[in-house]
């Protein structure tokens, strides 16, 4: 992230730096621009000075100047954009945010074509030292990829998700939407997470927790924008009606995911129906990963017809030519895992499967058949070492 960081603040006046809560931002922001005035908007005053008088606000500090936690004070982005345009050099603002709404529209109302956006995820397999086996894949995600829970290895997993998920409850849930009860809002995530990796489907949740269907729409708007939760959506450029077109709910970090699925141990997750869900939204979490930390927007999808034939992930490198993409939480893999490849082909074509890939949970990659793999998701031969998904 940081190279991209470099290379966009060499082009852009402003780069506007978005990510789920205790990911990073601030400290990468701080190693980056070591030199640079530091604001912080999570600080109340702070915000309330920012949004009563905007001008008089940038007044004493020089550039270049960290804005971070920027969403609690959107009127400050019409006064960036009156400053950038009178001078547009490159590396002027840094800006962070944490929660996608609020930030974003005012990216979109006053700094578009001014500002380069960079999504910043939680640590990756990849960024850890010792994460070539499954023992240690398995560590990180039970674990998960919040930096401090990496720092400082004698916090209490269960105790600082808990607490992180209180704090995430107070603040951001009742600054982005009046929920009435967060005791239901507490209770639809619990319900969101069993549903992880499958298709979505706003009355079935709306059903479990007893809220409405629109409600139901509302809060997962909340958990995307906040960055908690990802949707999958479905490649649906077809030629004929019949493929599914509901995205696939997936959360953003597996520790967050496990904990509100009620595991108490890492070992209950192998004997639990649940287990093969919680392995494809790692492995779709951490491609997802290595585009975002490259400044791309991931070029991912799913693909499933109404037949029932389904792959689990659809990597776009040319129009309508793909990576596939299985994931299997058994050790080894056979050629009935990519069956529906061949479907895939029948719709757009023979040259439609670059390259079929099946990450399960070998120690390393061995070949199914022409152009089709099965491969770890990290150590020899793993995905995540691959070209096309190293960030």
């Amino acid at each position: 992230m940081v190279l991209h960081l470099a290379q966009a603040w060499k082009q852009f006046p402003v780069i506007v730096m978005t990510g789920a809560r205790q990911v990073g931002k601030t400290t990468l922001a701080r190693k980056f621009l070591p030199e640079a005035g530091y604001i912080t908007l999570d600080v109340p005053a702070e915000a309330e000075r920012a949004r009563l008088s905007p001008a008089e606000f940038f007044q004493p500090h020089a550039r270049p100047l960290i804005l971070d936690e920027v969403q609690y004070a959107p009127s400050l982005f019409r006064q960036l954009k009156l400053l950038v345009d009178q001078d547009r050099r490159p590396g002027q603002y840094l800006v962070t945010g944490s929660q996608s709404f609020s930030l974003m529209a005012g990216v979109t109302e006053s700094l578009a074509g001014r500002c380069a956006i960079l999504t910043l995820p939680a640590l990756s397999l990849p960024e850890l030292p010792d994460t070539m086996n499954l023992a240690s894949i398995d560590s990180f995600l039970w674990r998960g990829g919040h930096p401090e829970l990496w720092q400082k290895p004698e916090l209490d997993r269960s105790l600082w998700l808990g607490s992180y998920l209180t704090t995430y409850l107070e603040r951001d849930v009742r600054n982005l939407l009046s929920v009435g009860s967060l005791r239901d809002f507490d209770r639809f995530l619990r319900v969101a997470a069993l549903r992880a990796g499958q298709i979505l489907s706003y009355a079935d949740l709306a059903r479990d927790v007893g809220i409405s269907p629109h409600t139901a729409k509302s809060w997962l708007s909340v958990l995307e924008a906040s960055q908690q939760v990802f949707l999958l959506e479905p490649y649906h450029r077809q030629r004929t009606k019949r493929l599914v077109k509901s995205p696939k709910l997936y959360f953003t970090d597996t520790g967050l995911l496990t904990y509100l699925m009620g595991f108490s141990a890492p070992s209950e997750l192998p004997r639990h129906a649940l287990w093969g869900a919680v392995w494809e939204n790692l492995v779709v979490a951490e491609i997802r990963k290595s585009f975002l930390v490259r400044g791309q927007r991931p070029p991912l999808w799913f693909w499933r017809t109404f037949a029932g034939d389904e792959i689990d992930l659809l990597v776009e490198v040319a129009p309508e030519r793909f990576i596939t993409v299985e994931c299997k939480a058994a050790a080894q893999a056979d050629l009935t895992a990519v069956k529906a490849n061949r479907v895939l082909k029948e719709e757009y074509g023979p040259d439609a499967v670059a390259q079929a890939l099946v990450v399960c949970r070998t120690d390393r990659a061995y070949p199914l058949a022409a152009a089709t793999e099965a491969v770890p998701l990290v150590g020899p031969g793993g995905l995540l070492g691959r070209q096309e998904f190293a960030g």
